[in-house]
């Protein structure tokens, strides 16, 4: 099969490699990408581009049996995973204890409530005994013990972390926070879940335990896909005072990775523009987010005006369990904006405004984060009412960073309303080689909210400066003469 690609940068090559190589290993007949963000034209570049770099980009490996594996990539957190790890800690009369440690690997998008849910498939007839630091969802037929009933009998259990605040016989280090999980590059010592499960029906030794299949992580919602268990070396763990060492007697790994493709087919935010050089303002994209009977994020009466007496009425805010939003009616129709407004030019530095609006009235954002790609922002300065902390996914390039609330402060966005905004401004100076404010440069290339691509406006309508428009209009003068010369000719020949 001949592909013909021309590819933005390094990363996005580096994503199809992956994809391409899943495919050769399996022996695929089929492979298919999706990304929802793909611009056709790149003002900064100059180039037109048949595949861009999306933050997550999901290639599909289909064998002759049928059997498909999905691979999600982020070009800009590479290395980002969940990885989920069991130790066998010891063995039961019928089985064995295992620590559960959910580990959060990236950088910038964290697990928000109501939390994950764990689900797998036991491979023989296990069971759970008891369970502390979280619980299974549901109990299963349990009616053939006659003794101690088990905490879950179903062969494909689903555990959900513990609310905070149960009773401490319950809890265990790094659990009981509702399943919600920071961010490993905004809150490491946050990026941890874990819980203890004791096993039965199961192997006692490291030969006869079957390891856990069919894994699946919600975080809270789509988009996570996992690979197979893989038995590792043992975790080593040190005694408290640090002079012994022990280890687990078994050990295996899950690791799921995040596509934003899987996780929703439209965008959850977009991005517009404005400038000082410039009176207009560039918009988010019509129905960015889905509208209407083409699907989105709000169902059916999921969009009310925002001086409606509706938005003020009580149980507004009230979350639904099914997630559904209740959006305050746009042109985007999307939960999140992002503005980002070319502020001031100095002789040195430049500044710009980032502000984030929530219009979603039935979910609020605790430790929500922000990324953007921009070329100036390995010269950031200084940084107003946010935390910024770069990402050099590949070391020596440092055009990306993340922006985040200050503890108390502006971490928390609030539902749509007067209040439902956060903003900040960055102050970077100048690189004479590259500064400039023509063809769209001042703005971002990419932005993410929550770990998920917002919708940029297409590059043709980014502000321009003032001088440019008689540049393109002296260029039409001059092409309408000379078509009018040439038209004269040919009625003089």
């Amino acid at each position: 099969m001949t592909m013909g690609l021309r590819v933005r940068d390094s990363s996005a090559l580096l994503a199809l490699a992956v994809a391409l190589a899943c495919c050769s290993v399996a022996g695929s007949v089929t492979i298919f990408h999706s990304s929802e963000n793909v611009n056709s034209v790149d003002r900064s570049m100059g180039d037109a581009h048949i595949l861009s770099s999306p933050v997550a980009m999901a290639g599909g490996c289909c064998t002759h049996t049928g059997t498909c594996a999905v691979v999600a990539y982020d070009p800009l957190d590479p290395n980002g995973n969940i990885t989920i790890k069991w130790d066998v800690i010891s063995w039961t009369p019928d089985g064995y204890v295992a620590m559960v440690t959910m580990s959060n690997y990236q950088m910038y998008r964290h697990i928000m409530a109501p939390g994950w849910t764990l689900g797998w498939s036991w491979a023989k007839k296990e069971v759970i005994w008891s369970i502390v630091g979280a619980q299974a969802t549901e109990q299963g037929d349990c009616s053939k013990f006659k003794g101690g009933i088990p905490h879950c009998c179903k062969r494909t259990p689903a555990v959900v972390d513990l609310l905070p605040g149960v009773p401490y016989n319950q809890q265990i280090a790094n659990c009981c926070k509702a399943g919600v999980v920071s961010a490993y590059g905004q809150d490491p010592a946050g990026s941890v879940s874990a819980f203890q499960v004791s096993v039965g029906l199961a192997g006692t030794t490291n030969k006869t335990v079957k390891l856990p299949r069919n894994f699946t992580l919600m975080g809270p919602g789509l988009g996570y896909t996992c690979g197979p268990a893989a038995v590792v070396p043992s975790t080593v763990y040190w005694t408290p005072d640090h002079r012994r060492r022990t280890q687990a007697l078994m050990t295996w790994t899950v690791t799921c990775t995040y596509s934003q493709q899987l996780a929703s087919r439209y965008p959850s935010c977009c991005v517009s523009f404005s400038s000082f050089y410039n009176s207009t303002i560039v918009p988010c994209a019509r129905c960015a987010c889905g509208c209407g009977g083409h699907g989105g994020h709000a169902g059916p009466g999921g969009c009310i005006e925002g001086d409606s007496k509706r938005a003020l009425s009580a149980g507004v805010n009230t979350p639904r369990k099914d997630g559904q939003a209740l959006l305050q009616c746009t042109p985007h129709m999307c939960p999140i904006r992002v503005h980002w407004h070319v502020k001031l030019n100095y002789k040195d530095y430049w500044r710009a405004k980032i502000a984030i609006t929530n219009y979603n009235y039935r979910m609020n954002y605790t430790q929500w984060t922000l990324v953007a790609q921009h070329p100036n922002l390995d010269n950031v300065t200084e940084v107003f009412s946010f935390q910024y902390k770069p990402l050099q996914p590949y070391g020596s390039i440092n055009d990306t960073g993340m922006f985040y609330g200050l503890k108390f402060y502006n971490d928390f966005l609030m539902e749509a309303g007067p209040f439902g905004n956060v903003q900040s401004e960055v102050l970077m100076r100048k690189d004479a080689r590259t500064f400039t404010f023509s063809m769209g440069w001042a703005f971002p290339r990419k932005i993410y909210f929550n770990g998920d691509e917002c919708k940029m406006p297409p590059p043709d309508s980014y502000p321009y400066l003032p001088n440019a428009a008689p540049v393109v209009a002296s260029q039409l003068v001059l092409s309408a003469a000379a078509s009018a010369f040439l038209l004269l000719l040919l009625l003089v020949a």
